[in-house]
């Protein structure tokens, strides 16, 4: 006893702590078989998973509710968002000719926002009680590497715990990339997290990216009164979008109201008389010009989140754009027992995309094996018309000098699209043009988002276009689109 007393003594003299908590700290961590860091889609679904394999599993996330970016700040609220602004829309300019009179249409921005927290609330909540159904401990604390197996936790209600596992998850997502020359304040120069809390709609918008996350908060401003002004220094929407599509998406955009400047470089800012001021140039270079607007929307990307993640101490280091690079298609970093998913590590950003992953890692853990097929990950942009795609594009194909055929049907050609007047848009569906199998989907249109998984799962299994076309589908449906689509790429399409 008193030589572990002597010990004790010596060791905290080296630590800020006192003795007691020193030993508290690092002689009774818990000890877990695997511990995810961080408690977004893929690090919950990766702990639910690990808990449901019979893994003693922990997951450790600051926020004080589960869900991370996606659930809280990202996918979730925005689409709660997009949702109610298009009813809004639609009762203010659509609802008369349907036969519908509702009187005057006026917003109410607190009841918005208020129904937006709601479906947050509810999602978040349920991730807890899944917790708890599947028994994965939450720690709700900041967690720093301390070596291959020992995390420290700087718990959000004090202290300090430490953790030890077998295996360790890394899942901490990412944040909103930072833009030179602008001040992030979430009031007047704001990301996608201020862009989902205004108070009010401001009377003009300027959307710095022509992305995912711009062009559809930026359609839910611009369906709720305010004047939209998209800069994208690329000549074209919609990055990793069919060049198709993209000239189409902008067109159906530009009709809502929506202004674009593409090929234009964002030089800096600075707030003036209440406004920003936004000075812009060519890409190309030329001719300066200056944007006024009262609030300044930066979507220009998102990076790795790894700050006080500890990665040092156990010898990671990111690559050059922040991202912890994978030792082996088992998501192991160079350490062994640490993998990594999601958007910490390489590949697009979406929510799916990390919950798979999350899913194979933990598989590869417990039984050697896992899957994600990286070549049917889908993406979607919901706005109206929705665009989805998954696949490789039409000018990605040509570059790699592959022969395809393509199959395209419009909305307008479609009876539930045409009964319940929402007919804009077309399915493209590109073909090997030996094989038939379907190499990639396009489609900008009402549902877009649901119909995709028709393709995915027709990509999965090699499907080709006669297999789907061959494929009886409900009328009257959308999804005959997809199906006349896929008749188009290896024959004719009937109702068209």
């Amino acid at each position: 006893m008193l030589r572990t007393a002597a010990l004790n003594t010596r060791l905290a003299s080296r630590s800020s702590l006192p003795a007691w908590q020193f030993v508290r700290a690092y002689s009774s961590a818990k000890e877990y078989d695997t511990v995810v860091i961080g408690g977004g889609p893929g690090g919950y679904v990766a702990a639910i998973k690990a808990a449901q394999l019979g893994q003693k599993t922990a997951c450790i996330e600051k926020r004080e509710t589960l869900g991370g970016t996606c659930l809280n700040v990202g996918c979730i609220p925005s689409k709660a968002l997009l949702n109610n602004s298009h009813l809004y829309h639609e009762a203010k300019h659509s609802f008369a000719k349907r036969g519908i009179d509702v009187g005057e249409v006026k917003l109410n921005l607190d009841q918005l926002m208020a129904d937006k927290n709601k479906a947050v609330t509810g999602l978040t909540k349920g991730i807890d009680m899944l917790f708890k159904k599947n028994k994965v401990e939450w720690i709700k604390g900041s967690g720093c590497l301390k070596s291959a197996n020992d995390i420290e936790v700087a718990l959000s209600a004090g202290g300090v715990e430490s953790v030890k596992a077998k295996n360790i998850i890394i899942a901490t997502g990412s944040e909103p990339m930072p833009f030179p020359g602008f001040e992030i304040d979430e009031k007047q120069i704001i990301t996608s997290t201020g862009a989902l809390a205004l108070e009010k709609v401001p009377e003009k918008m300027i959307v710095i990216g022509g992305g995912v996350i711009g062009l559809e908060l930026g359609s839910v401003w611009s369906r709720l009164g305010s004047e939209v002004t998209v800069v994208e220094y690329l000549p074209s929407i919609g990055a990793g979008m069919d060049a198709e599509l993209a000239k189409a998406f902008q067109r159906s955009l530009s009709k809502q109201g929506i202004k674009f400047k593409t090929s234009t470089k964002v030089i800096d800012s600075e707030k003036k008389d209440g406004k920003v001021l936004v000075n812009v140039e060519s890409a190309k270079g030329g001719k300066k010009e200056s944007l006024e607007a009262d609030v300044v929307l930066l979507s220009v990307g998102r990076r790795p989140y790894t700050e006080g993640l500890g990665l040092e101490n156990v010898g990671i280091t990111p690559d050059a754009k922040g991202r912890i690079e994978l030792a082996d298609a088992q998501f192991r970093t160079s350490v062994p027992n640490i993998r990594v998913i999601g958007d910490v590590t390489v590949g697009p950003m979406l929510a799916h995309k990390a919950e798979e992953e999350g899913i194979a890692a933990v598989e590869h853990i417990t039984n050697g094996y896992g899957h994600v097929n990286y070549n049917v990950i889908p993406s979607v942009i919901y706005t109206h018309p929705e665009v989805a795609w998954v696949g490789k594009n039409e000018q990605q194909l040509k570059a790699e000098g592959v022969k395809f055929k393509i199959g395209s049907f419009p909305f307008q050609a479609n009876s539930r699209a045409k009964t319940i007047d929402d007919a804009e848009g077309l399915v493209k569906i590109i073909t090997d043009a030996e094989s038939d199998r379907i190499l990639g989907a396009h489609i900008i249109g009402p549902n877009a988002g649901e119909m995709i998984a028709e393709a995915c799962l027709a990509m999965e299994y090699g499907g080709s276009a006669e297999d789907v076309a061959r494929t009886c589908h409900a009328h009257p449906t959308m999804a005959e689109a997809f199906k006349e689509a896929c008749m188009a790429a290896y024959a004719k399409p009937i109702h068209f």
